[in-house]
Parts: C-alpha cells; sequence; structure tokens
C-alpha cells in the first residue's frame, strides 16, 4: 500500500475508516503509524483579549454523547423544541428556553449512529443495525419503525409525507412518514475505502440533494426518486484507495437557485440547483459542514483552516490560521459572526466579515464534534460526552 498523503493522515486519524475491500489490519497500522507522525495542534494564544461578550444561558449534561466513538449526534431544533441523542438509545426532547427536558426515551436495545432529523410532525433517528424509527414529536410516541439496508449515520428528514435516509452502503430511501413503507430507493456505489461519515440529505420544495462517497452530488424528485441532475464535484486521482478518496460528508446548503457544498481531497463548489451545472469551484479540501451567510460561504479545511468565500464568485474573502491542527468543526453563521468548536473542549467565535477572533470558552473537557446549532436567538453546542451549552452574545 502506498504512502498516506499528510491530508490524508490528518483525517483518517480523526474520523476513522470504513473497510471494504482492503484488509482492515493494514488499515488500522497505517493509522497508528500516521498518528504517531501527526502535526501538533497550534496552541491557543495565552494573551487573547475578547472583543465581544458571549452569555452562558444555560448548561447541562444530557445523554452521554458519541461516547468516543465520531458520531456525529448533531442536535436539532424542530417547531421550538431541542431533540438531543446520544449513542446509547436515549433520544429527549428539552425546552430551548430553559434546557428543561420535556420527554425522553432509553432504548437499551438500539444504538444510534447518527442525529436526529425532523419533519411532517416527527423526529427521526437511525441505528448502527439499519433501522430508522420515527416518533411523534410532540410526545415520544412511536409511530414506526423501518429496515434499510445499512447503518444510518446522517439525520432523516422528512416533508409532504416523504421521509429521506441516506445510508452507509450508498443507498438513499423514501419513505412514507405515516408508515415507513418503502417508496422508491435510489443507489450509488461506494468505493473500496471511505471516510466514515456521510450527508445528511436536504429536502427544498420536491427536490432532494445528497453528497455520496463516490465525490458526486444528485438531486432527485421528492416523491419519486427520479434522477434529475448528477454532478461530479471531485474525481478520484492517485494510485492507492487512501489517494483516491473524494467523500461528500458535507451537508448541501441551499440558497437562492444555488446549491453549496463541500468534498474531502476535492474542493468547495456552487451549483445551480435547475441542473447541477458548476457555477464555481475551490480546491479546498474538507470533511465537514458548510456555512453559508452575510454573502460569504464559509468551510473548515482538513487542516483546521476557517476561510471565508465570495457566494457568487468562490473568490477567498479571509482564512483564519490560527486555529490549523486543532480539529475544529465546521462553521456555524450566526448573527454577523462564526463559530467553531476544537478538540479540547474550546468554542470560538470570529467576526464574519473579517475573520478576526473575537470570543473563546471552553464547555467541556472533552472535543466538540457537531458544527453548533442556531435556534432563534441563540446558539448551541453540543461536546463529545454530553455537554450541551446555549450561549448569546451581547
Amino acid at each position: 500500500m502506498s504512502t498516506v498523503p499528510a491530508r490524508a493522515a490528518r483525517a483518517l486519524a480523526l474520523l476513522g475508516l470504513v473497510c471494504a475491500l482492503c484488509a482492515c489490519s493494514s488499515v488500522k497500522e497505517l493509522i497508528s503509524r500516521e498518528s504517531s507522525n501527526a502535526i501538533a495542534p497550534t496552541p491557543l494564544a495565552e494573551d487573547f483579549k475578547p472583543t465581544i461578550q458571549v452569555d452562558s444561558l444555560w448548561s447541562k449534561r444530557i445523554g452521554k454523547g458519541s461516547d468516543q466513538h465520531y458520531l456525529k449526534l448533531t442536535p436539532i431544533v424542530a417547531d421550538g423544541t431541542l431533540f438531543v441523542a446520544d449513542r446509547h438509545g436515549h433520544l429527549i426532547a428539552t425546552e430551548l428556553e430553559s434546557g428543561k427536558v420535556l420527554w425522553q426515551i432509553e432504548d437499551e436495545t438500539v444504538q444510534y449512529t447518527g442525529g436526529p432529523g425532523s419533519g411532517d410532525g416527527m423526529v427521526l433517528i437511525g441505528t448502527g443495525d439499519g433501522r430508522v424509527i420515527a416518533r411523534e414529536a410532540d410526545s415520544g410516541k412511536l409511530r414506526w419503525v423501518a429496515k434499510v439496508s445499512s447503518e444510518v449515520l446522517a439525520a432523516p428528514r422528512a416533508r409532504d409525507g416523504v421521509a429521506v435516509v441516506r445510508t452507509g452502503d450508498g443507498r438513499l430511501y423514501g419513505l412514507a412518514a405515516e408508515t415507513g413503507k418503502q417508496l422508491w430507493e435510489f443507489e450509488r456505489t461506494v468505493p473500496t475505502l471511505t471516510l466514515r461519515g456521510i450527508a445528511a440529505p436536504v429536502i427544498d420544495e420536491d427536490l432532494v440533494f445528497a453528497g455520496f462517497d463516490n465525490g458526486r452530488l444528485v438531486a432527485v424528485h421528492l416523491h419519486s426518486g427520479k434522477q434529475i441532475w448528477d454532478s461530479p464535484l471531485a474525481v478520484p486521482s492517485g494510485r492507492s484507495d487512501l489517494e483516491r478518496m473524494v467523500d461528500v460528508d458535507a451537508e448541501p446548503v441551499v440558497v437562492g437557485t444555488s446549491v453549496y457544498v463541500a468534498s474531502f481531497q476535492g474542493g468547495v463548489a456552487a451549483l445551480s440547483i435547475v441542473d447541477g451545472q458548476i457555477e464555481w469551484n475551490r480546491e479546498i479540501s474538507s470533511y465537514d459542514e458548510i456555512a453559508v451567510g452575510a454573502g460569504h460561504v464559509y468551510v473548515t479545511d482538513e487542516e483546521g483552516v476557517v476561510w471565508a468565500l465570495n457566494r457568487e464568485t468562490g473568490a477567498s474573502v479571509w482564512k483564519q490560521e490560527a486555529l490549523a491542527n486543532r480539529f475544529v468543526t465546521g462553521p456555524t453563521y450566526f448573527d454577523g459572526h462564526i463559530v467553531v468548536g476544537d478538540f479540547e473542549g474550546y468554542a470560538h467565535w470570529l467576526d464574519a466579515q473579517t475573520g478576526e477572533l473575537q470570543f473563546r470558552t471552553q464547555i467541556d473537557k472533552t472535543r466538540i464534534i457537531s458544527p453548533a446549532l442556531v435556534a432563534s436567538d441563540r446558539i448551541l453546542i453540543y461536546s463529545a460526552e454530553g455537554r450541551l451549552v446555549a450561549m448569546r452574545p451581547h
């Protein structure tokens, strides 16, 4: 097996791998070797002085987080309620204003592998053994359980009577929102080796946008699963399977007539939602979520550098390198700020127009994996061990 590029080593050490045709023992040895030569994280400036004030509205531990399995169990907000899940079968509905628990389900028979999703009055969540569980959002009452082909690593979504589910084996399912019955199935071939992560499907009106591990973004019709277009974001290159990984693990973001997305060892791109034509493309490799706001597209690259790109042209506006190699999360845009988390549990606030570091606070002593979540007039940050903090700037 050939040497792993430095860029791939960072992601492999952090994310882990799904091994298909390749020998798992060889991959483990490779990860161990590359991790031992890892680049040291950039130390945080000791003389940092905040330029804004951010208040912690409430903080509490909810569930057990991802339990060190690098699962993006990102909470969601739906109809004014916060939903949080952990790997051990806990699903909790929480009041946004205070963090008070409204209802909770503890199911010891499941292991959740993806965060909760919502739609059509439901909260939906996937498991490691290929189940999709739908519950009534207001009460937690079970609506249905459906079986799909493999583990569900991304949040399912529902709209207009259809629940959309992305599975780890390259399939996209449309299920009836009322019963869980399969309506359609869309499939793409999974490469030999992929990063352990899947982009959640995004529903916009009657279209579903989904990224795949072969570096492509597709649009299918919500009610039929019929392909509308299929666009390559990155073309695999290199001799080894590791070098050829071009996973699309960033959830697409739809704004106006464009959809924005990023791929690993590929780039950040804007595409037309009408026909999938690429409007612009930047060679910035990322395996995390992107954000759009204030005329910019924000992305954290594989080295932990945070970028702002012009939304219309893709041109660089600024980049912030002070957090390099700190395994920074994808950015979240909130009220003129960009918020990211890092591997030591710090939340960092940046000026969305300049990239200047404005504020930082450590919310937990464990890493932050999921991007921060915007919820009305506040932002929510969730650590890998279940610490949830609601924050708001002055």
